[in-house]
């Protein structure tokens, strides 16, 4: 069975890892608001969102958006208006409450009882690689059947997991499992 790859890009390959494309590809699915949070009409959306119910300002605070009820109200009437860093922690804040909000609807639509989703894994980008070192490397798909680990790792936001649980599942493509290690792209649909 082939190892991680070491060394990455050293004869000028370019990619992402897998797991990286799978975490942007569950933001997508995940939606939410579109319009920027430097923009009004964002800040007071992502607000509202953050401060519905007692869970989502529970989740906000974990987030690490620990302002005071005070501040908030200000940023809401639009007295006062966050400062940059405030801005980040109110679009990470609002990132992980959308997270785990669509997790347990995502993960049903991606198992679909036990049938799994068809994942295309589009192979990295060789362009820049001296002919004699290229290697040959195909689109492939691939039927994931047990999101849980992905799904639970892109929640928390933890990548190492998330690199785990992903090659979990790659591993099914054989011994050319370690080709697809990184990617250009990643698609999926639920």
């Amino acid at each position: 069975m082939p190892q991680h790859t070491g060394d990455f890009g050293a004869y000028g390959a370019r990619g992402v890892k897998g797991s990286e494309a799978v975490a942007r590809q569950l933001d997508t699915l995940a939606g939410g608001i579109a319009t920027p949070v430097t923009t009004r009409r964002g800040l007071l959306a992502r607000l509202h969102y953050l401060t519905r119910t007692e869970h989502a300002r529970a989740a906000a605070r974990e987030a690490g958006l620990t302002v005071t009820d005070r501040t908030l109200k200000a940023w809401l009437a639009g007295g006062r208006s966050p400062s940059r860093p405030n801005l980040e922690r109110i679009e990470t804040a609002y990132r992980a409450v959308r997270r785990h909000n669509v997790a347990r609807y995502l993960l049903g639509r991606l198992n679909r009882e036990g049938r799994g989703t068809r994942v295309e894994l589009h192979p990295l980008n060789q362009s820049q690689v001296p002919r004699p070192r290229q290697r040959f490397v195909e689109f492939r798909t691939l039927n994931v059947r047990h999101w849980d680990a992905i799904v639970r790792a892109w929640t928390e936001g933890d990548l190492q997991a998330l690199d785990d649980a992903w090659t979990d599942q790659i591993v099914d493509l054989g011994s050319q499992w370690g080709q697809y290690e990184y990617v250009t792209n990643v698609g999926f649909a639920a």
